[in-house]
C-alpha cells in the first residue's frame, strides 16, 4: 500500500479533529498533533524535551526548527512508515519547506494537503452552539481566531498549491468523510 502523508486544515471549528480521527482509524496511520507531540517531548526530560519546557514556560512561541525536529523525529517512528496525518503542523511556509526536506531525504511520498473549506460565518454558528464552555467561544474572540487562521494558513496553502485537495466541509460528518475519501481515491 502506498504511503499516505497527510495534513488537514481548516478553520477552527471545520471538524478537523473529526475528519482526522476518522481517516486515522481507516487508514491505520497516526493523527500527529503538534501540541502533543511537544507535551511528550517535555514529559520525556531529554535535552530537547528541557528547551521546550523553558520556552513554554516562560510563554515564548517555540521557534520553527525546534518544533521542525520534534517532527522529525515522530515521523521517523514505526507507526508513521505507512503514513500519518498531521494536525497542527506546518503553521508556516518555512515549517512546510522543512517538512518537503524531511520526506525528501526519507524518500518518503510528499504530504497532500486536505483543506476542509467552511464559510467563516458557519463556523463561527457551528462554535457557538457546540456549548463546550471554552472561554474563547464567543464572537470576538472567534472573529479574531479565523483571522489568525486565513493570515497563517494563506503562505503555508500557497506552499502547497499544486497538491492542495479543497473540500466542502458542510454537511454532515458522514457527508464531509466521503467527500474527503473520494478526493484522495480511498473510497
Amino acid at each position: 500500500m502506498a504511503e499516505r502523508n497527510l495534513i488537514l486544515i481548516g478553520p477552527p471549528g471545520a471538524g478537523k479533529g473529526t475528519q482526522a480521527q476518522l481517516l486515522a482509524k481507516g487508514f491505520d496511520i497516526p493523527q500527529i498533533a503538534t501540541g502533543d507531540i511537544l507535551r511528550e517531548a517535555v514529559r520525556s526530560g531529554s535535552e530537547l524535551g528541557e528547551k521546550v519546557k523553558s520556552l513554554m514556560e516562560a510563554g515564548d512561541l517555540v521557534p520553527d526548527e525546534t518544533v521542525t525536529e520534534i517532527v522529525e523525529e515522530r515521523l521517523g517512528r514505526d507507526d508513521c512508515q505507512q503514513g500519518f496525518i498531521l494536525d497542527g503542523f506546518p503553521r508556516t511556509s518555512a515549517q512546510a519547506a522543512a517538512l518537503d526536506g524531511i520526506l525528501r531525504a526519507g524518500n518518503r511520498e510528499p504530504v497532500r494537503v486536505v483543506l476542509l473549506k467552511v464559510p467563516d460565518s458557519i463556523v463561527t454558528e457551528r462554535i457557538l452552539s457546540r456549548g463546550e464552555g471554552r472561554s474563547d467561544d464567543n464572537e470576538e474572540a472567534i472573529t479574531k481566531r479565523l483571522q489568525i487562521y486565513h493570515r497563517d494558513t494563506a503562505p503555508v496553502l500557497e506552499h502547497y498549491r499544486a497538491t492542495v485537495i479543497g473540500i466542502d466541509g458542510e454537511g454532515s460528518v458522514t457527508d464531509v468523510n466521503a467527500r474527503v475519501l473520494e478526493a484522495l481515491g480511498a473510497s
